[in-house]
């Protein structure tokens, strides 16, 4: 397996499901509650069309959580806006951005985090990033559908025994509850090694934007419940 940062063949090493951290996307009508559970992420999305679309007053929010602004091909004035206005420290970007484009975001805001999506359904072609490696700090794999997002489907996590970089990157897609069990599997899986966050939305909503508090209290348990996850049944 080549690996764009070394010039050797490495053998990858399955993670600690400690390791973990959790991000809640798709925030809106009860952020306040959902960020007293102490996720490591909140995203907000800044793309119209969505259900979940954020405006308005940002709630307070603990420094430890880091915000993500979800965009959908916008241009970097409005992305560095919104950056100012809400305290955003990391980007989402969920469409055709170009490896140039991400380029010159980081250039224009340098602090800025840029994770890069990239939407799976059966297979994927992972070639396609190698030009994303240098200009972009994170990759989310999430569903193909529709939407560009909250599809409430998982795909198939097998397909990620391909992966050939080193970067970190962010688990998404239908993720719920009933998918604990597969989580427990896939961490003791190589491919694992640099999964980092595992990322949920549509499957905790008693509606869109208002997530349900009980089952993402539940699920980080489970999540960072070292003696749950690491034993088998």
């Amino acid at each position: 397996m080549e690996y764009y940062y070394s010039n050797k063949e490495e053998t990858p090493i399955a993670k600690d499901i400690t390791s973990l951290k959790l991000k809640v996307c798709g925030m809106n009508k009860n952020t306040t509650e959902v960020a007293a559970l102490k996720p490591d992420y909140l995203g907000f999305i800044f793309w119209k069309p969505s259900k979940r679309y954020f405006e308005g007053k940002m709630p307070s929010i603990p420094h430890r959580i880091k915000k993500v602004g979800v965009f959908v091909d916008s241009s970097i004035l409005e992305i560095a806006e919104k950056v100012k206005t809400y305290g955003l420290l990391l980007v989402q970007l969920h469409g055709k951005e170009t490896p140039a484009f991400c380029d010159e975001l980081k250039k224009a805001i340098p602090q800025l985090k840029i994770i890069k999506v990239f939407s799976i359904k059966d297979d994927f072609d992972f070639k396609q990033l190698k030009h994303f490696e240098d200009v972009c700090d994170y990759y989310l794999f999430d569903t193909k559908g529709k939407l560009p997002g909250g599809n409430g489907y998982v795909f198939n996590w097998e397909v990620l025994k391909k992966y050939p970089s080193t970067k970190p990157y962010f688990l998404s897609g239908g993720i719920g509850l009933e998918e604990i069990d597969s989580i427990k599997d896939f961490i003791k899986r190589p491919e694992s090694k640099y999964c980092e966050v595992i990322d949920v939305n549509s499957k905790f909503e008693d509606e869109p934007g208002l997530k349900n508090v009980e089952k993402l209290r539940r699920f980080k348990e489970l999540l960072t419940d070292n003696r749950q996850l690491k034993t088998d049944n």
